[in-house]
C-alpha cells in the first residue's frame, strides 16, 4: 500500500511537471494541458486497479497499443505533441504497474521528464525551422527554387519538397526546412525579420 501511495504520488508530481512545467510554459495550449493530464490519470488509474501481477505485461502492452491509436481530432497536434501524449500515456503506466521496487517507475518517469525537457528545449536545434511556402513562381528546377527560398529567406535552405506546381497560375507551393543564420543581436537594437516579399 504505501508503494502504492508512492508511485501515485510520484505520477501526479510528474504529470504537473510535464504538462505545466515544461509544456504549457513554453507552448501555451491549456487545452493540451487537459489532455495529457486527463490521460495520465485515466492510464494510472486504470492499471492500479486491474494490474495484478499476473496480467500486468498483458494489461500495459494491449493499453497502451488501444490508447496508441486515439487521434485527437478536435484540434490538429504537432509531432511535438504527440510526443507529451504519449509522454503522459507512459507515465501513467510506469506508475500504474506493480513493481518489485518502486523506486525503478520514479527514476523511469524522472527519465521521461528529462527526456522532454532536453529535446524540447529551445536552445537545441533552435534555429531550424519548417514551413509551407507559397511563391508567386512557377519554379521546376530544384537547384533554382532552393536559391529562390534562401535568398527571400535569408537563411539555408535543408531540404525541400514540391507540393504543387502550376504553371499557369505561375505558383509553386513548396514544402520547407531552413536553418536560420546565427546573427548577434546588439543590445538596445531591434532585429528584422527578413523580407518575404513575393511569398505568401
Amino acid at each position: 500500500m504505501n508503494s502504492t501511495l508512492l508511485l501515485i504520488a510520484a505520477d501526479l508530481a510528474a504529470a504537473i511537471i510535464l504538462s505545466l512545467a515544461i509544456y504549457y510554459r513554453r507552448h501555451r495550449r491549456r487545452d493540451l494541458v487537459v489532455a495529457f493530464l486527463g490521460v495520465n490519470i485515466g492510464v494510472l488509474a486504470v492499471t492500479t486497479v486491474l494490474g495484478a501481477t499476473e496480467v500486468a505485461a498483458g494489461l500495459g502492452l494491449g493499453l497502451f497499443g488501444v490508447l496508441s491509436i486515439i487521434r485527437l481530432r478536435s484540434s490538429e497536434i504537432s509531432q511535438r505533441e504527440v510526443a507529451y501524449y504519449f509522454a503522459a500515456l507512459a507515465i501513467g503506466l510506469v506508475a500504474g504497474l506493480p513493481s518489485t521496487d518502486p523506486w525503478i517507475p520514479v527514476a523511469l518517469m524522472a527519465l521521461i521528464l528529462v527526456v522532454l525537457w532536453a529535446a524540447d528545449h529551445p536552445a537545441l536545434l533552435g534555429r531550424s525551422r519548417h514551413q509551407i511556402i507559397h511563391v508567386d513562381r512557377a519554379i521546376a528546377d530544384e537547384a533554382q527554387l532552393r536559391a529562390e527560398l534562401e535568398s527571400r529567406l535569408g537563411a539555408t535552405v535543408t531540404s525541400l519538397t514540391v507540393q504543387h506546381l502550376d504553371l499557369v497560375d505561375d505558383t509553386t507551393l513548396v514544402d520547407v526546412r531552413y536553418r536560420l543564420p546565427r546573427i548577434p543581436v546588439a543590445v538596445g537594437t531591434a532585429s528584422e525579420a527578413p523580407s518575404l516579399g513575393g511569398v505568401r
